[in-house]
């Protein structure tokens, strides 16, 4: 019996774009439902009723929710197919886990503030969000991926938020490819892969929708 696997889903999530991209590596064929987040469905609602957000994997009528949580069970469910995106190597899955988590907690909370707001808090963001950004590259070195020359869970979780880069550098001001140039190298070179290029963003649209929600919540002020 066929599969059913449908995604709950919107374009601008970056928690999404992780989904996407497993997905994509994995080659699993799946139906992708866009959610207007201003507007949510019922079926969102009924399956994600704790968090009320995409993305939501539905695998055969069963709901999954949380994108890490996620793409780590398309990893498991269909580890028969490649590439896995785990080490196989107990200590370097728990640390590809690790680092995964640390983006997952850190970088969009501290980015968002660098795009949504200003003064003083908007500065304390781009303090911090700069030193996200160093222990990153720091963990990166000259590696190809997180992982080595594999292109695995780390990458998966941090390069939906490249699309934002163009953004945090006019809006929030910072020179991320001047000072980060290994991380802005990694994220050119995950860009080159088919499935990242079809799951994430272009860095103009996401810069316009941030623009265009920029000028509605001054309009509401």
């Amino acid at each position: 019996m066929a599969e059913k696997v449908v995604l709950l889903d919107s374009w601008i999530s970056p928690f999404g774009n992780r989904v996407r991209i497993a997905l994509e590596e994995k080659g699993i064929q799946y139906e992708l439902k866009e959610e207007d987040l201003s507007n949510k469905s019922s079926l969102l609602l009924e399956m994600n009723p704790v968090y009320k957000q995409v993305p939501v994997l539905i695998h055969n009528g069963k709901p999954i929710a949380e994108s890490l949580i996620i793409v780590n069970y398309i990893d498991e469910h269909w580890n028969h197919k490649s590439p896995s995106l785990l080490p196989s190597d107990p200590y370097e899955r728990a640390k590809a886990r690790f680092w995964a988590d640390y983006i997952d907690k850190k970088i969009y909370s501290t980015a968002r503030p660098v795009w949504d707001k200003t003064g003083e808090v908007q500065e304390r963001a781009k303090e911090e969000l700069k030193e996200c950004f160093k222990l990153l590259e720091g963990e990166l070195g000259d590696k190809t991926y997180f992982g080595g020359d594999k292109f695995g869970l780390v990458d998966v979780a941090l390069i939906p938020f490249y699309s934002w880069f163009y953004t945090l550098e006019t809006v929030g001001n910072l020179s991320i490819g001047q000072d980060f140039p290994k991380l802005v190298g990694w994220g050119k070179r995950c860009m080159q892969r088919e499935s990242v290029a079809k799951s994430v963003p272009e860095q103009y649209k996401v810069h316009d929708f941030v623009v265009g929600l920029k000028k509605l919540q001054l309009q509401q002020k």
